[in-house]
């Protein structure tokens, strides 16, 4: 099953979000002031009844016909690293020969991103403010789609409900600044995090597994040329094990949203690690448009717009030599 939000088409003349079943080139409405985040309190089983209640309802529109937004806004957003070539890449970055923490092996680290910062699979994005190194991440997101807590591996797989494309948007200047104080990421991802197009749920993804990973092909593209792709079946660890780490001592919930991170090649900053120039490929300007592909899930395309130009705000006061 194929859930999506929209809020376009002759079904939603007041301009609401709708919610509904996606079937081929058909949407299958939901009544207004359905919420998906609502639907997954006891995914798989709430999302198959959803589905016979949105085809039996009647109302359909054109996927064609309507302007998606994000398919869920998600309580919480847990973004993982999870991908080596990644982790390799981005270690180049402290000088050539570098290597990634062996802690990253031991436990999936993860950072909380901003869930008022998500955006639609079609929406367009600004470059934030002040911000000269604009980037893309190209990630698969998990969906929550019930409550659990001290969750094993194994008991982890039963709580995800589907899964969606994730382009974790980075202002790497900002982000190279707050982690030279060894903080962060924090600011340099606040902007933007786009999700979609529509929540595939797990049972649909089943016939790519291969062992205990899922085998979908990744892309991302700027201006339709490639400049990177990889496969989720390089995922270091599983989704699995992401949900049971998150869960230890802490509560997952329906809608939270945990992300692979970056595959290999899947951002820019990897790119200008390896080849050692931030000019190849440049970073994003206004007017380029990025897009993301990931075999069994679909395409989220974005076009970078013009932001705000960055307010002052006033350097710290330094208070040594001023304590009595």
């Amino acid at each position: 099953m194929r859930f999506a939000a929209w809020t376009d088409g002759p079904l939603n003349r007041a301009g609401a979000t709708r919610v509904g079943l996606l079937e081929g080139g058909t949407l299958h409405a939901l009544p207004p002031g359905t919420d998906l985040v609502d639907l997954l309190a006891d995914a798989p089983t709430s999302l198959a009844a959803a589905a016979e209640r949105a085809r039996s309802g009647g109302e359909t529109v054109a996927l064609a016909d309507v302007a998606l937004t994000a398919p869920l806004r998600p309580p919480a957003v847990r973004d993982f690293i999870a991908f080596e070539q990644h982790i390799e890449g981005m270690a180049l970055g402290r000088g050539p020969g570098a290597t990634g923490n062996p802690g990253l092996y031991e436990v999936p680290v993860f950072y909380f991103s901003n869930p008022n910062g998500v955006v639609g699979p079609r929406d367009d994005v600004a470059v934030p403010p002040g911000c000269e190194l604009f980037d893309f991440e190209l990630e698969v997101a998990a969906v929550i789609g019930r409550a659990g807590r001290d969750l094993t591996p194994e008991q982890a797989r039963e709580h995800i409900a589907g899964y969606l494309i994730l382009n974790d948007w980075s202002a790497r200047d900002t982000q190279l600044a707050e982690m030279a104080l060894g903080f962060g990421p924090v600011k340099g991802k606040d902007s933007a995090t786009t999700l979609g197009p529509w929540l595939v749920t797990a049972d649909e993804l089943e016939p790519h597994r291969r062992g205990d990973r899922f085998d979908l092909a990744m892309s991302v593209s700027v201006n339709d040329v490639e400049l990177g792709s990889d496969t989720l079946a390089n995922m270091a660890w599983r989704f699995e094990d992401l949900v049971a780490y998150a869960s230890r001592g802490a509560w997952v919930r329906p809608g939270d949203v945990l992300g692979s991170g970056t595959c290999g090649n899947g951002c820019l900053m990897e790119l200008w690690n390896r080849r050692g120039s931030r000019a190849d490929p440049p970073p994003l300007r206004v007017g380029d448009v990025v897009s993301m592909t990931v075999q069994g899930i679909g395409t989220i395309r974005n076009r970078v717009v013009a932001g705000a130009d960055p307010l002052p705000i006033p350097v710290a006061r330094r208070a040594s030599g001023t304590r009595a």
